[in-house]
Order: C-alpha cells, then sequence, then structure tokens
C-alpha cells in the first residue's frame, strides 16, 4: 500500500471517528487497532500496539503534568487564589475597565502558580464574572479578558501541555518552560492596553458604578505580601531549581506541589474535604491528558510504520522551500487545526511531521517549540470547539450564549495571531531568557 493511501485511511478514519462525536482518546485507539493489524502485522502487531501503549504513559518526563495540575487545583479549592485576587484589587485604582485589569493581572499571576488553563478560566469566571456583570459590565467585555488570560497559562510556567510538548518532539522541558514567559507577559501586557483603550474610549463597556474605597498606607499592601508575594516566590523557586540545575523539572514540579499545599496550610485553608477535591480535579485532568497519549502516541508509530510520515516529509523537504516559508505553513495548519481538536490532539498528529522537518532545517527548537505554545494557546480560544470557550459557558449565567462568548473573545484571538507572528520575525522573544538563564 502507498504512503497516500496509508494516509487517507488513517487520518480519514480519525477525522470520521471524531466527527461522529467519538471522544478523542477513543477515536485514536480505535485508528491504533485498525493501523496496528494492518501496517504492523496483524496479531503481532496488536501485541506491540500493547506494548507501546504501556511504555508511552511510563516516561519519567511526563510527570510534571499532574504535579503542575496540583497547583492550580490547591489554590482554586482551597480559597488561597480568592484572596491574591482580593489582594492585587488593592493595589489597582483609577484605572478604566478596572475589574477586566484586575482580571488580567490576578490571572498572570495564577499561570505562574497553576498548570491548568480550564482551571484558570474556571476560577475568574465563577470569580469575576458575576462582579463584572452586576457592575453592568457589557458581556463581552467581561468574558473575554477571563479566557484571554486563561489561555496565557499555558505559555508562563508551570504548564502542564508544555511538559507535555517538550517530552513529545525531545526539546528541552525546562528551556521551553521559560521560553514561553516573554511571549505571555506580552500577550498580558497587550490585553491590559486594549482594556484600558476600550474603556476609555467607551465607558459604558465597563462602568464604576460605585466609588472604591481602598485601605491607604501599609494596609493597602498587607494583603499582597501575605497572599500573592509567597505565590511569586514559588514560582521563582520553581523555574530557579531547573534554570539552575538543581532540580529536574519533574523535582521542580513536586517541590512547587508542595510548597503550595504547605502554604495553603499556613494560611489555614485546607481541609481534607478541599484537599481530596483537589486531588480528584488533578487526577481528573491528567488521567484524561495521558489517555489521549496512550492512543496517539502509537498512532504516531502506526503512521511511521505505513510509510505516511517518511511520504509527507520528502514531500514537503523535496519543495525547495526556505525554512521560514515551512515554519509559517506549520504555523497556519496549526491554526486551522486549533478550530476543530484540541491542544493534546494537535501535537500527536503534527509533531510526527514537524520535528523531524525542523530537525532537518537547523531550526531552534526552543524557538519553534514556543511558536507551537502560542498556536495552541490561540487554539483554546477558537471557535467552535476552543476548550476555554466551553469552560467559560459553564461558568456563565444561562442568559449568555455561544455567539456572545464567540464574540467576546474574537479581539483577544487576534493579538494571540500578532504575537505569534512577531515571535516568528524576532525569534530572540522566544530564546533570549532561556538563553540567559541557562534553559
Amino acid at each position: 500500500m502507498d504512503w497516500v493511501t496509508a494516509s487517507l485511511i488513517l487520518f480519514g478514519g480519525l477525522s470520521l471517528a471524531m466527527g461522529f462525536g467519538l471522544p478523542v482518546a477513543f477515536a485514536f485507539l480505535m485508528l491504533d487497532i485498525v493501523g496496528a493489524f494492518m501496517f504492523l502485522g496483524g496479531e503481532a502487531g496488536l501485541s506491540q500496539l500493547a506494548r507501546n501503549s504501556v511504555a508511552s504513559v511510563t516516561s519519567f518526563s511526563l510527570t510534571p503534568i499532574p504535579f503542575f495540575v496540583l497547583m492550580g487545583e490547591v489554590l482554586f479549592h482551597t480559597g488561597v487564589a480568592v484572596k491574591a485576587i482580593d489582594a492585587i484589587a488593592n493595589l489597582i485604582h483609577r484605572v478604566p475597565g478596572r475589574l477586566a485589569v484586575i482580571t488580567i493581572v490576578a490571572g498572570t499571576i495564577f499561570s505562574a502558580i497553576s498548570g491548568s488553563t480550564i482551571a484558570t478560566t474556571a476560577m475568574l469566571g465563577s470569580l469575576m464574572l458575576p462582579t463584572m456583570l452586576a457592575r453592568g459590565y457589557e458581556p463581552r467585555m467581561a468574558m473575554g479578558p477571563i479566557m484571554a488570560i486563561g489561555g496565557v497559562d499555558m505559555l508562563i510556567p508551570p504548564s502542564a501541555l508544555a511538559v507535555l510538548l517538550g517530552s513529545l518532539a525531545g526539546i528541552s522541558i525546562s528551556g521551553l518552560l521559560i521560553g514561553g514567559i516573554v511571549p505571555g507577559l506580552i500577550l498580558s501586557v497587550v490585553f491590559i492596553g486594549y482594556i484600558i483603550l476600550r474603556a476609555r474610549m467607551n465607558p459604558e463597556l465597563a462602568p464604576e458604578t460605585e466609588p472604591v474605597v481602598l485601605p491607604s498606607g501599609f494596609a493597602r499592601w498587607r494583603p499582597f505580601a501575605i497572599y500573592v508575594f509567597p505565590l511569586v516566590l514559588i514560582f521563582s523557586v520553581v523555574v530557579g531549581a531547573m534554570t539552575g540545575g538543581w532540580a529536574t523539572p519533574t523535582e521542580a514540579a513536586a517541590l512547587g506541589a508542595a510548597a503550595t499545599i504547605v502554604a495553603s496550610a499556613l494560611y489555614g485553608s485546607v481541609t481534607w474535604s478541599n484537599l481530596l477535591t483537589a486531588l480528584k480535579g488533578t487526577v481528573a485532568i491528567s488521567g484524561t491528558i495521558l489517555f489521549i497519549i496512550v492512543g496517539a502516541t502509537t498512532f504516531s508509530q502506526v503512521l511511521s510504520f505505513s510509510g505516511a510520515t517518511n511520504g509527507i516529509i520528502n514531500l514537503v523537504g523535496g519543495q525547495g522551500l526556505p525554512p521560514w516559508a515551512v515554519i509559517l505553513g506549520m504555523m497556519a495548519l496549526l491554526i486551522v487545526l486549533g478550530f476543530f481538536i484540541d491542544e493534546v490532539s494537535m501535537m500527536m498528529i503534527t509533531l510526527p511531521f514537524f520535528m523531524p522537518l525542523v530537525q532537518q532545517m537547523g531550526v531552534d527548537p526552543i524557538w519553534f517549540g514556543v511558536l507551537f505554545l502560542i498556536n495552541m494557546q490561540i487554539g483554546l480560544l477558537s471557535p467552535p470547539f476552543g476548550l476555554l470557550l466551553f469552560a467559560m459557558k459553564g461558568v456563565a449565567p444561562p442568559h449568555i450564549t455561544m455567539g456572545q462568548i464567540i464574540q467576546a473573545v474574537m479581539p483577544y484571538l487576534y493579538f494571540g495571531i500578532a504575537v505569534m507572528l512577531l515571535v516568528f520575525l524576532w525569534p530572540p522573544l522566544a530564546t533570549w531568557l532561556p538563553g540567559l538563564m541557562g534553559g
């Protein structure tokens, strides 16, 4: 069987399965069984499929994922994140669109201690959205910043998906985690500037219906010192341990998770009930990711045995295109895929083809990895199937429609594409900090 026919069978079958609503993990597993039987040698191929499935989730490099997810779950369910948001609100005053700006700032700080984009969006949505709507904020003005900053969580470490990308693509995990910091902060600053500009041009979008009375002097900074500074310190320890060579990403993640639980306990916020809830949430999110890995990793191997991988690589490589054109084509493909499939599936489908080409062209893997992360951040916000759109729908009042949610996120989607192009045109935005810190 030629590689074109094999590609049509595998990708066509996968698209058909997902189109009928089969969960992503089961779609991959179904095609794995068909592919293993066809291309790996019948019964022997099925045995190899089972061995590969076990090996795919027993990689030590994947162990930071549950630790990073646990950090965010603990902060969310213990209520420490709420106190941190209140502390940040004390410091932001007389700014157009104040509550939306607080959302961006708080979300950026929370991103530095949470490894789950959905947890960040759900927390900010449940806390900030009712307050903004009650103050008379236009719904799109209220929802957009929450979803936008939830996507930035993917870029600012700790990020579970960055760890997964580094592991699957053979990119330095510590370098990839650090490389996303500058683009993530740029996005946050752009979001704040956009909110202030919109609110200044049209105050009715984000009215302040009552005067804000804030404490003065040290009383204003005291909650920040108590509830925010320790979280920033945990982030610094996690990143510093990785970049300084004192700990592997797994050890740094474990240290961060332990420090987060200890800090929450010192605040008197940890109970057996909320700790158990956080652990259950961690298991659910991590289990979903790992289950998809089982199916998608083996799918990559089936593609390779079928000849589809080499066929596509040779086809692209034989066109004589410059590296920048190939990379730009990859980014365009990822943007399109982001409209239809989740981020883990994007990685699993594209990396078997992308990484050999990246290595063949001599492209900086950290730069490419950060571009990939930005594209996944864009995918989280992309209609009609962006995960953060559904996370927002889950916490929004019943009268909020999916159409309003999509309209709210569109400006931030464009900003994500603009920053991706900026990093594409100026690679040091992604590579300077990892190089400086030895990542």
